[in-house]
């Protein structure tokens, strides 16, 4: 969708649609009172400020909506879709790496009490593999602070997927620059 159309969205689905990106309402909020936006990167920088304010519960209610790394998400929808996206580099058909990733999604809940969040787009089982080998020796502060970082990356490359700059050559120009 362009840019100058969620600008216009009614409030209600300009809201559904931030919180398919990450299900904090109070920042879905903050995201849509900011409209209208002069450009997508200010949209991402508003939306990233705000993400930083997250608390532990907004945290935690938003890892409700995602699946463990190497499953499907429970329900259809967009944040549904985008997840099957964003695991498309995990081989779940791997044998050997369904397993791995199974013991390490437990032995992570388990040690946490939380579903394993990374973000998995542009990144291969064996990064995911690696990095959760790695948190899982993390103390729980430390764990929740990178827990909360990668689901801000989530949260922005979600919304720069959805919101694009303005049709340049007939092709909508997508802003591709890191948000963090």
């Amino acid at each position: 969708m362009l840019l100058e159309e969620f600008d216009t969205l009614p409030s209600a689905d300009a809201q559904a649609l931030v919180r398919a990106c990450a299900d904090v309402p109070w920042w879905a909020d903050a995201v849509v009172a900011g409209r209208p936006y002069r450009s997508v990167a200010a949209l991402r920088e508003h939306a990233a400020q705000q993400a930083l304010a997250w608390s532990h519960a907004d945290v935690e209610r938003a890892l409700a909506d995602h699946p463990r790394i190497g499953e499907r998400h429970r329900s259809a929808g967009r944040s549904a879709a985008m997840s099957a996206r964003e695991q498309s580099g995990v081989e779940a058909s791997d044998a050997d790496v369904a397993a791995r990733l199974a013991d390490g999604n437990a032995r992570y809940e388990e040690r946490f009490g939380r579903v394993y969040l990374v973000r998995a787009a542009g990144r291969s089982s064996a990064e995911i593999l690696a990095l959760l080998e790695q948190r899982l020796t993390h103390d729980d502060l430390t764990e929740a602070e990178v827990t909360a970082q990668q689901l801000r990356e989530i949260a922005a490359l979600r919304l720069t997927g959805l919101v694009t700059a303005a049709a340049v050559d007939g092709v909508h120009a997508r802003a591709t620059e890191p948000v963090a």
